[in-house]
């Protein structure tokens, strides 16, 4: 039976709901797992047909699986794009994504903060191939203005961004792109598309690690990439298909749709205590500075509220006593967690500079934004009473 469809489908609605009917499957609830590799055709002309691109249907599962198919539509639903393709995992996004858009002699603008393996892909990956890497500051909108030439194909960033929690104005800085011509790719695992949806602001891709809140349980490793359908297509056909192999199981896909079911419910917890922390964080004495755009005095803060349907539950924050300090503090925590991934249900805690930003250099990191005292905070969903407890007895 079909939803009626005289008013919009809300997106924890969508992300239960679309693209699945359960009498289209013998009635089944759940949508069922597709565990196969490949497919068998009726007929030769069919499978001709498949190859050719004249008939739409499943092959091989290292293209297109019916499992898989269905958490892209919900995906891009949620991100509101024609389409999207599944990987691997978040770096076979955008390794496959990068790969496809680019060739020697592009170049490529980001921003001067970003997840330490795609700082490295960029650096020791493209870089090798003939693609020309420019960092520049995105807070700015102006610095990308005087820095994009007509050799810019792709403008790459993250809001917030990975550890340090700063903005990039997603409209201003698409607009500036599409003007020479350049795309404008966003990674929004730190927001999820509940609070954050940049092809709504201009953007041409959004990915994701699914991994971290799409997913939500720290129990699967995967990727998304959202956008128009023919470059999606193009992604899925070279980036994927043919370079880098970065293909998503089935069994992930069926997971990370369980997550989509509480992502909504999950994403106001994450919100809800990541705000009640920050603030607590910035009244004790022993902690010099809290990054959470939700907080009045992050300098961003008013981009936030514009671009940002909540803020969040990740919190980057620096000790008085500096890298050894944070060490000390992250030390003494009994229930939260010391572990680089983020979005789960526990509450996790990392130093960067050691640890997921350790591709940088010490350099590096200082030039680009990443202090060796700032520590990364994931807030999960255990009751905020318990977190907060065992961080003031920590910082004590």
């Amino acid at each position: 039976m079909a939803f009626d469809s005289s008013r919009p489908l809300g997106p924890a609605t969508r992300a239960i709901h679309h693209g699945y009917e359960p009498a289209d499957h013998e009635n089944a609830l759940t949508p069922p797992l597709h565990l196969t590799s490949t497919f068998a055709f009726p007929d030769a002309e069919t499978g001709g047909a498949l190859f050719a691109g004249d008939a739409e249907g499943h092959i091989y599962s290292r293209i297109s699986n019916p499992t898989v198919s269905l958490l892209e539509s919900r995906i891009a639903s949620l991100e509101g794009a024609e389409a999207a393709i599944a990987t691997a995992s978040g770096m076979g996004a955008i390794s496959a994504t990068l790969w496809t858009l680019v060739k020697p002699g592009d170049e490529i603008i980001t921003d001067e903060t970003l997840y330490g393996c795609t700082f490295a892909f960029m650096r020791d990956g493209l870089s090798r191939f003939g693609v020309k890497i420019t960092h520049v500051d995105l807070r700015d909108p102006e610095k990308l203005a005087a820095a994009i030439s007509d050799t810019t194909r792709v403008v790459y960033f993250e809001t917030p961004a990975n550890p340090n929690m700063r903005l990039v104005d997603i409209r201003a800085v698409s607009d500036i792109a599409r003007a020479v011509g350049a795309l404008t790719i966003v990674d929004n695992t730190y927001a999820s598309p509940l609070l954050t949806r940049p092809i709504e602001l201009g953007a041409d891709f959004v990915l994701h690690s699914a991994t971290k809140y799409l997913g939500g349980h720290g129990d699967l490793v995967a990727g998304i990439v959202c956008g128009r359908a023919e470059p999606i297509q193009d992604i899925r056909m070279i980036g994927v298909k043919d370079m880098t192999g970065s293909v998503m199981a089935p069994f992930n896909a069926m997971l990370v749709m369980r997550g989509l079911k509480t992502l909504q419910l999950r994403m106001q917890r994450h919100c809800e205590s990541g705000q009640k922390i920050a603030e607590w964080l910035e009244a004790q004495p022993s902690v010099s500075v809290v990054h959470y755009p939700g907080l009045p005095s992050h300098p961003q803060h008013e981009l936030a509220k514009r671009q940002m349907d909540g803020f969040g539950g990740m919190i980057a924050f620096e000790l008085d006593g500096g890298y050894q300090a944070g060490i000390d503090m992250m030390n003494r925590l009994q229930l939260i967690r010391r572990a680089v991934s983020l979005g789960d249900a526990e509450t996790l805690i990392q130093h960067p500079a050691s640890m997921t930003h350790s591709t940088y250099t010490e350099e590096e990191r200082a030039a680009h934004g990443i202090s060796d005292g700032l520590i990364r905070l994931s807030v999960g969903l255990e009751d905020v009473s318990d977190i907060l407890t065992d961080l003031e007895r920590a910082l004590a």
